[in-house]
């Protein structure tokens, strides 16, 4: 086992990280090792310098990689030599003077409640498991902000109809508490209803295909793009989409930012915070559309 195997086990199993989080981890520690030390030992790992890093960075702009997704990769392997070095193999961190890569200020893109409303106004057919499949997915990530992968790794005795409450595992293995709304809770029992008698019972997770399998990433994306694509409202159209919509609609309503933070899942309120200046935006653009001395010169 190669020292980024290694790393990764460390990072699954000892920090608790997710299983996509560490297979993120995997995909760019193995590009940054092609690139550098293919043979991944921790004596030719020893050897590389902050050049070397910088050389694979450039490598990466000049391939087409965004500044976040360099900015990601660098992180990565910022985490493999903080392993090395804590486990002796290495003494130094040749990224430690790698200038993380600026990214682009932006706010979260999300979808207006009405065009929500409009999306989720379809009729579904009462012997169509992918239509079924496809509703339900989309609504359930706007109802409760859940990210994708934790949507597909929701286990079905998870997901509590009497209690209206979904069990979560996000990020690093923490286990959240979700409420959910009549609405979500019909279309729960549907699909249930839907899926036993058409695939049959016994699956340890909620969601699963018409072929008895569990979902994946590709497939909840192309079933919420093509779902908000039939009504727009953004450019980007994903799961983290709806998220976003999840929050900017519980805060423009007048929610807690605590209460949205913890539905989240996240660690702090400061990534919480990007939303209020969604809400913000949005009530700028009002004012300056409603207000009739908005656009008044002095």
């Amino acid at each position: 086992m190669n020292v980024i195997e290694q790393y990764l086990q460390y990072a699954r199993h000892e920090l608790g990280r997710s299983a996509l989080t560490v297979k993120a981890y995997g995909v760019d520690l193995r590009q940054f090792a092609d690139h550098v030390a293919p043979d991944c030992t921790p004596e030719t790992l020893s050897t590389i310098t902050t050049a070397d890093v910088r050389d694979w960075v450039a490598s990466l702009s000049m391939s087409g990689d965004s500044a976040r997704t360099i900015r990601r990769k660098v992180q990565s392997v910022r985490a493999l030599y903080r392993y090395m070095m804590r486990s002796g193999m290495v003494s130094a961190d040749p990224s430690r003077d790698i200038e993380p890569a600026k990214l682009p200020s932006r706010l979260p893109r999300w979808i207006r409640s009405e065009t929500m409303d409009a999306v989720l106004d379809t009729e579904v057919g009462a012997d169509d498991y992918d239509a079924m499949l496809a509703y339900v997915v989309v609504l359930m990530l706007y109802s409760t902000g859940m990210r994708r992968g934790e949507l597909i790794g929701l286990q079905d005795v998870a997901v509590d109809n009497k209690r209206r409450e979904l069990r979560v595992l996000g990020k690093r293995d923490k286990e959240r508490l979700i409420p959910y709304g009549n609405e979500l809770a019909g279309w729960i029992d549907r699909y249930r209803t839907m899926r036993d008698s058409m695939i049959g019972t016994g699956h340890d997770t909620f969601f699963i295909t018409r072929a008895g399998k569990p979902l994946y990433p590709s497939l909840v994306y192309n079933m919420v793009h093509s779902s908000l694509a039939r009504e727009g409202g953004a450019e980007q159209l994903s799961p983290h989409t709806l998220r976003h919509s999840f929050a900017s609609a519980l805060l423009g309503d007048g929610a807690g930012l605590g209460s949205v933070k913890e539905l989240l899942g996240h660690s702090s309120l400061a990534a919480t915070q990007i939303y209020t200046h969604v809400t913000m935006s949005e009530l700028q653009q009002n004012y300056k559309l409603a207000h009739p001395r908005a656009q008044r010169k002095e």
